[in-house]
């Protein structure tokens, strides 16, 4: 793995939600984080079919605009009743004519689906977080950590916590949904802790752990 020299890392996303958490992360390892949204970057178009494409195309974009390391994240919800749906899709689900995003709405597109297929019952309604973390250098170079989480899709929503699909999402072992986890509970880890919770704290282990000498 390639050492990471720079302690200024840009967070390659226009996502609130996702900017925070990977702050949140990578803060305690003395890392200062600049967004693509603070800087004004545009958005690239996500062309990819899997994840590890899609985050690629966006810590690249970032890594080449800024000069500076660039960390991305693609994840999605992927429900086994669904075949997999919304999978690298997720964001789209939540899209709306204008532009805009609607998580409501994509949750309940997911209930709607779900219920057509007669999943009534939680063994019938599994499914897990998907994260792909991108590490990209401004010359191209890139490394990829995967991390997943499995639980099942409750309805109706619960909690006003997190953002995205959290509060019809609960992990396994768990009571309560992402939506109604404090963020320390949903992905606070620190180095040299064995669990993490969720799909971005794990893909963050990994990105830790690999010998990136950071």
């Amino acid at each position: 793995m390639r050492k990471l020299d720079s302690k200024t890392i840009i967070v390659a996303s226009h996502n609130a939600g996702k900017i925070s958490e990977i702050r949140d992360l990578i803060g305690p390892l003395g890392f200062t984080a600049k967004s693509a949204a603070d800087l004004g970057f545009n958005e690239p178009d996500e062309t990819g079919t899997t994840y590890e494409e899609n985050a690629r195309i966006k810590a690249l974009a970032s890594a080449k605009a800024s000069g500076l390391p660039a960390l991305s994240d693609d994840s999605g919800l992927a429900v086994d009743a669904l075949n997999g749906a919304p999978g690298v899709y997720t964001a789209n689900w939540a899209e709306r004519e204008d532009g805009s995003r609607d998580f409501q709405m994509a949750m309940e597109k997911v209930e709607t689906a779900l219920t057509d297929k007669g999943a009534t019952t939680p063994e019938m309604r599994t499914g897990r977080f998907i994260s792909v973390l991108c590490l990209a250098w401004p010359d191209g170079h890139t490394e990829t950590f995967r991390g997943e989480v499995e639980g099942h899709i409750v309805w109706p929503p619960r909690g006003g916590l997190g953002f995205g699909y959290d509060p019809v999402f609960q992990p396994l072992g768990h009571d309560v949904t992402f939506g109604e986890m404090p963020a320390e509970q949903k992905h606070g880890w620190k180095p040299g802790e064995e669990a993490a919770l969720s799909h971005r704290a794990r893909a963050f282990k990994l990105f830790v752990e690999t010998g990136l000498d950071i």
